[in-house]
Parts: structure tokens; sequence; C-alpha cells
């Protein structure tokens, strides 16, 4: 290979490569270390009961996710988390000294109501949930002062010890309680632990809380804690619905990690906490929705468990919340409808709009409202235009303007080509690769892949137009072309910065701080190289190293923001779902090349104006394409898995029945999601291939598809699936195991002649079935109205052309039967399909988990459907 070194201008030019990856990388260490919390100083075990102390946290942690099995619904460990955590609340209350009051409660709740999740409408029904709450306050406080809540939920994921998610929250609340307590002194206000037990299920504990619960009213302020993986920044991913609660946060936080720009992105992730529940559906209380988010390859899996925690992550969470509580209840702004100048003080607080704010570094928060930032951001594109108009003499200043804007598309193109370009390489990649995501274990290899073709997007256009086409003459400005075009090339970034800073503030969108940023320090930038310019010539190292160092910090930012976002996108991307073959294959790697490309112009566009003479060169450009293309051939000697970063499937043993002891069909239903597919998987897992008879003639033309109505007892999540199998399995063993299925009768049926609607009362039967998750109800026909969620329906769903269907997700102790009724209004028939999921698996189904390898993670279970009509 050669890169062609000869000229001086080369060597020059390989030389600021080389620095430039130095200074890269040295500030890729310093945010290495911030996201990863290195910084950060877990305390022990023994150490002063008047500090919080992460070793105390874990060993909560322990408990909830090592000594008790299984926090899920219906099994045996969510009861006793719910002991553990009172028995542990009981202790602090003995610990109180006299001036403090400390009251706990168990409250058992039971409701139904509508909700659209993952873009989906849904009914959910529950009984008998359990919460446990703390109510901490002064010996003198009465019951209607205004409170804050901190709520976290201690039940766990589907199939998954729930270590992280959320036994980390659970552990956190009960050391802070504990060391508001052992202070000796309460609070200003009341403080209100809510540990919900039914946030799995589609935030139920919450639900039940706000409906039915004599404290809620009293609520000022909340906090929702929770987890989307094992550590790393506990980022403020929303707040609201005011600015005072950010607010809150910028000014107590002692490890201020936090971004307004999480609530543009927040609406898309397919997910959602507690914290719609308390701000948006059920209230409109002010509040934070703090969650961890790296470690997300274990989020939801068997492998959440307490070894793949991040150091100081909890310790930083804990003294994070200790003094936001602090901040909440000292605050005048805190205040509930018992108050006399409720009204008053909430109306002037809802005319705050949501503010604009960021953390530098977890160093420090830079916070600013939506009024400031309307002035703020309009700046940058007034400077730009101003500068079009005085640069250019009297004859001139449309000249100047014509030139800032071919600099402006120039940059446009660039930023633009460092996203294709990397995407490009990413399909080319795959078109001669038998798997995609070979980064997904190894997220090093995405930006060693992606980074040097993004970087050849960017400076293509300074190579093509070497040579500045300039509108102005040069006799008459009597400046260099030189100059023009470093000041055309400057000004057009700096416009198109602008532009889009202009453009988040026209969208009422919080991320602008983003290319705000570029535009503050692109200005000092610019008058530090004019500055330097006279001393050292106009394209000596010297000056581009006096454009460098103003911009360093703006660099550094990019680079910690941006890094954390590609790790966290790379990391969630084994969950997100698998879309049809063949264009599913791709949608990963476009995604994440996408990204990084976007990443990278972000960090290095701000420097390629003034600096991308040094790289504008064809030496430069074949060594970075050898670069990306030596990435791409070692890339796919790597495997995408591994048990620190496993592939997920879900396999369901499917039973139909007829009645509550007739099994008409047994099945083993398979489903991944990502983009890598079951013969992938089949592929790699010779044993479970084996049992499920699949040979290495198999293909998905002759194999039995599994269809959506399959996987219903998972809707809406079960949308994420596609490419989905099933393979005929033994129906006996599930007859030794239960003398019972699920069963739904009528009780009865009443008629409205006049109106044509009859009303059918209905009783299911849940059988014999001892680890009931959830129950799902598929009903079509002409629904009118249901004993549910106060007579109201859903929106319809509907299936592969089918007709309409309400969606009814039950959950609660599985002891007695579901009596509900149904009513129609006209004489055809309702349908109704139950969907049942069951944690217990047969012995055939548990040897098929037990014989995927250690880099699969499973989630399985049995799930009973049978079909009626009335």
């Amino acid at each position: 290979m050669a890169f062609g070194f000869g000229s001086s201008d080369d060597v020059s030019g390989f030389k600021f490569l080389f620095l430039m990856a130095l200074i890269y990388g040295l500030i890729s260490m310093l945010t290495y270390s911030v996201i990863h919390m290195k910084f950060v100083n877990p305390l022990p075990i023994h150490a002063p009961l008047d500090r919080f102390s992460e070793a105390r946290a874990i060993e909560h942690v322990r408990m909830l996710s090592q000594e008790i099995d299984g926090r899920h619904e219906g099994r045996p460990g969510l009861k006793k988390a719910a002991l553990y955590i009172k028995g542990e609340l009981e202790l602090i209350k003995d610990r109180a000294t006299s001036n403090v009051r400390i009251e706990i409660e168990e409250s058992t709740v039971s409701g139904s109501f509508n909700m659209n999740f993952l873009r989906h409408h849904i009914a959910l029904g529950y009984r008998n949930h359990t919460n446990i709450l703390m109510r901490i306050s002064s010996i003198d406080s009465k019951d209607t002062d205004p409170s804050v809540l901190v709520n976290a939920h201690f039940d766990g994921p589907l199939g998954s010890p729930g270590a992280g998610d959320c036994g980390s929250c659970v552990a956190s609340m009960l050391e802070i309680a504990r060391l508001i307590v052992d202070s000796g002194s309460a609070l200003r206000r009341p403080v209100i632990f809510l540990f919900n037990g039914a946030e799995e299920l589609f935030m139920l504990g919450s639900h039940g809380f706000m409906k039915t619960n004599k404290w809620h009213d009293t609520i000022g302020a909340f906090i929702n804690v929770e987890a989307s993986g094992t550590g790393g920044p506990d980022l403020v991913c929303q707040s609201g619905p005011s600015s005072w609660p950010s607010n809150v946060y910028a000014e107590a936080a002692m490890y201020p990690m936090a971004t307004s720009a999480a609530q543009d992105v927040f609406p898309i992730i397919p997910g959602d906490t507690d914290y719609r529940i308390f701000s948006e559906d059920y209230g409109d209380i002010p509040g934070l929705d703090i969650i961890f988010l790296l470690g997300g390859y274990f989020y939801h899996t068997s492998y959440d468990t307490l070894e793949q925690f991040l150091p100081g992550s909890i310790q930083a969470r804990g003294e994070n919340l200790l003094r936001i509580i602090k901040a909440f209840t000292n605050s005048s702004k805190l205040q509930n409808k018992y108050q006399t100048n409720y009204n008053e003080v909430r109306a002037s607080l809802f005319n705050e709009e949501q503010a604009v704010f960021f953390d530098y570094l977890s160093w420090f928060m830079i916070f600013y409202s939506k009024k400031v930032a309307k002035v703020l951001h309009s700046i940058p594109i007034v400077l730009f235009l101003v500068m079009s108009f005085t640069r250019g003499q009297s004859c001139s200043w449309l000249a100047t303007l014509c030139d800032f804007v071919k600099g402006f598309l120039f940059h446009a193109v660039g930023i633009i080509l460092a996203v294709v370009v990397p995407v490009a390489f990413s399909l080319m990649r795959l078109l001669f690769s038998s798997q995609t995501m070979n980064w997904f274990a190894h997220p090093f290899l995405a930006f060693i892949m992606f980074i040097p073709c993004s970087l050849v997007g960017l400076i293509i256009p300074r190579i093509i137009w070497r040579s500045f086409p300039h509108s102005q003459d040069v006799a008459i400005v009597k400046r260099t072309k030189e100059a023009l075009s470093d000041e055309a090339r400057f000004w057009g970034a700096f416009g198109f910065y602008a532009v889009l800073t202009l453009a988040y503030l026209a969208a009422g969108l919080s991320g602008g701080f983003v290319t705000f940023f570029a535009c503050a320090s692109m200005l000092p930038s610019w008058i530090s190289f004019c500055f330097s310019v006279k001393s050292f010539g106009r394209r000596s190292f010297r000056s581009t190293m006096f454009y460098i160092l103003p911009l360093v910090p703006c660099l550094a930012y990019a680079v910690y923001f941006g890094g954390f976002l590609a790790q966290f996108l790379i990391e969630k991307m084994g969950m997100m779902g698998s879309l049809p073959l063949p264009y599913g294959y791709y949608v990963p790697d476009i995604i994440v090349a996408a990204v990084i490309g976007l990443v990278t112009g972000w960090s290095v566009g701000p420097l390629i104006p003034i600096c991308g003479h040094w790289l504008a060169r064809s030496s430069i450009v074949r060594f970075l394409l050898h670069l990306s293309v030596l990435a791409l051939a070692l890339s796919s000697q790597f495997f995408p898995y591994s048990m620190s970063a496993p592939k997920r499937i879900v396999f369901q043993h499917t039973f139909r029945t007829a009645g509550p002891s007739q099994i008409t069909e047994s099945t083993y239903d398979f489903s991944v999601l990502d983009s890598n597919s079951l013969q992938f998987l089949f592929k790699h897992s010779p044993e479970a291939a084996e049992i499920l008879k699949v040979t290495s003639e198999f293909s998905f033309k002759s194999a039995s598809r599994s269809n959506r109505h399959d996987w219903m007892v998972l809707f809406p999540v079960s949308s994420l699936f596609s490419n989905s199998l099933k393979f005929p399995a033994n129906e006996d063993d599930i007859l030794k195991q239960y003398q019972f299925f699920p069963a739904l009768s009528v009780q009865n049926i009443s008629s409205n002649s006049e109106k044509g609607h009859r009303r059918v009362h209905l009783d299911l039967y849940l059988g014999s079935l001892e680890e009931i998750w959830v129950t799902v109800l598929n009903i079509t026909g002409p629904l009118s109205s249901w004993s549910f969620a106060d007579n109201a329906l859903p929106g319809t769903e509907a299936y592969d052309g089918g007709p309409p269907s309400y969606i009814l997700r039950l959950s609660g102790p599985s002891d007695r039967n579901w009596s509900f009724w149904l009513e129609a209004n006209s004489s055809e028939a309702l349908r109704v399909e139950v969907s049942v999921l069951d944690q217990k698996l047969v012995d055939p189904a548990k040897r098929l988990k037990s014989v995927f390898p250690k880099w699969v993670d499973v989630v399985a279970y049995s799930s009973f459907i049978s079909s009626y009509t009335f």
C-alpha cells in the first residue's frame, strides 16, 4: 500500500492527522473515564453513617437479586422482596429519633385503565399488586404538608434477576432513607418513598398509587429512579412539566448528568417509565426521570447481575439523589392542592417553559430558560448575516454573502458525506458477509470501521473544490485569495451551525445547545486565528494551533456526548427488534454507521474550515480508505456476541387448548430481537438445532412461520418480532404437570331489545397454572362497552389484515377467577382469544433452553392459547 509520503505537504498533512489522533485520543480517554464513573470513589460498607455508601446499597441488591429468586409477578420471590423491603424499613424506623415521624404502609392496589404503549392501544386490568411506602417527616408536620415522592419498582423483568433494573434503584432508596433517619434531623418537608411492585407490567403500581393512596394529593414534586442498564451516567432523561425540576437538579446535583436533548429523543425509544403516570397521564406533578443508561447489554436479560455493575455508579446516584431531595424539600415552589396559594403558585410554575440544560463532563451544569434560549440561539444567525454585510465593501456585500453561502453549502455537503460514506461502507461490507452487527460485542470495531471513512466524507468537498470559487474580486477587496477562502469557509460553517440552532428553536426542541455551543466556541477560535496570522502566517502550523486550542472544550463535549450516544445505541441494538428480511438485515449497521458518521461530523466539523487544507490530500484520503477497508475486513473475524453482549431470543412453548383439560397443539416458537436471524442462531447452536431437527438445508421458505397472534401474550412488545418460527413439540409432559388449563365460560347473557345491545357476563378460570405473569385477551367483533377502564374502550389494533381488535392485559394473583362483562351492539358474534403466560416450563423445554450457547440469553415461558365465540 503506497500512501505517497513524497511531498513535504503530504508529510505535514500526516503529521497534522497524527496530532489530531493524539488530541482526540486524549479527549476520548478523559470522556471514557467520566462516562464509566472512574472519577467517583465508592464508599465501603463501614463508611460513616452520615455518608451514602455504595457498598451498603450493594448488599440490598445482593439480597434482592441473588438471595431472593425471581421478583416476578406470579412467583414467590416478589412477595419475599416486599417482605424484605418492609423489614428493612422497619429497622430504619427503629433507629429514628423522637423528632422524626416515620409511617410505613403496605398497600394492595387494583384497577383498570387504557393507555398507548409502543404506539399501540391497550387496556390494563390488575388486582392485588403490592406497594410499600415510607413517609419521613418532622414530628410536628401535618398530613397535608407538601411532600416529595421518590419512586422505584421492586418487581423484575421477565426472566431476569433484575439487579440493575431495578434492584439498584430500590437499594439506593433504602440507603437514602437510612441516611435521612440517621442524620437525626428531619427534612423541612415530608419525603415519601414508594417501592412499587408492578412497573414491568406497564406502570401498574404507580397507577394504583395515584388512584387510591391517601398521600397522592400531598405530592408537590417527584423523582422517578430507573435503570436501563447496570450503571454509568444516571441521566435525567425527562423533566417537567415546567423548568423548575431541572433547575433544582442543576443547582443541587453533585455529579450532574443531564441533557435537555434527551427529552427530544426519549419518545422514540421503545420503552416507558413511571414518569408518565405521575407527570402526564394521571397527574401534572413536576418531577425528574433519572435513569442508568450504560450496561444496556444486560438490561432485561438473565445477565443483569451484581457482577455487571460499574463501580461508582450507585455512589454517584445516591449522593445526587440526597442533595436533590433536600433541594426539593427546601424549595418555596413545593406546593400541593392543600395550600391556600396553590393555584397562584402552580399557574406561575406552569407558565415557565421547559428549560435548556446540559452537563459538561459531569463537572458542572449549564442551565437557561427557553426565553433566554430564544434570544441566545438567535444570535448566531444574526451574526452570520451581519458579518456578510459588514465584511463586504459597499459594492461587494452581495458577493461576500454569496461566498458565505458557498462556504455554508460546502460544509453542509461535507457533513452529509460524513454520514453517507460510512453508511455506504457498511452496506458494502454486508454484501460480502454472512452476519451483521459484528461490532455489537466489540464497540471499538464500529469506531475503527466508520470514523476513518467519515473523515473522508468530511474532506471530500475540500478536495474537489481545493480552490474556493470566489464571488468577490480580489483586486477590489484588496485581500489575498487564501484570506477570502478561509473567511468564506469559516463563516459558511458558522452559518451552517447557526441555521441548525435556529431550526431546533423553531421546532420547539431542547437540543439546540449542541450546535449553539459549536457556534459560541468557533468565534474565539476565529479571533485567535486572525491574530496569530499576523505573527505566524496563514498556513503555518502555529496559526492552526491557535485556532484549535480555543475549540478544545467544544470538541471535548462533542466526544463526550457523541461517544456516550454511540455506546448507548450500540448496546441497545440487541433489543430494538427484528425487521422483515431482506431489508431488516441491513438496518442496524446502517443506523450505527450513520450515527457514528454524524458524531464524527459534529466532533471534527468545526475544525475543517481552517484545518481542512492539512487533510485535503489524496495520500491522506487513500490512507483513511485503506484503514477503513482493513477495519471492515478485520471485523469479519469478530463474532457479534459474547456473554458480556448476549444475543436475545424469545422461546415460547405454545399450547393451544380446547376446554380446561385438552391440548390440541403444542409447538416451540422462537423469535429474535435483532437482525441476525434464527438461521444464524441455529447455525451456531448445533445442540438446539439437533433437538429441533434443523438440518444444514434449513431455510425460511420451508420452515413453519409463527404469526403475530401466536405472540399475543407479549403484546405490544411482540410488535418488535418478525421472522419468527415454530417447531412441533410433545404435548404429553404438560398433561403431567397441570391438571387444568385456562378456560373462559359464560355466566349470564342479558339483552336490551330496544337498543339492540346484549351483555355477556364471563368468568375466566386460570386453571392450575402456578406462575402466571400476565393474561391477554384479544377481542374482536361488535364490542361497544365492557366492565374495565370505566367502561371506556381503547383504540383498536389490526393484525395481518384481520378485523379490528381490542387488547386487554390482566395481571394479579391467579388464585381466583376474573369476572367481567362485554357488551355488543349487534347480534354479530364476539370472538375472544385468551393467552396466558406461565413462567414454568416442562422438562424437555428446560433442556432445550439449556443447550443454547452462553452468548445467547433465552427468555423462556409457556403460553396457553384458547379461542371462544359468544
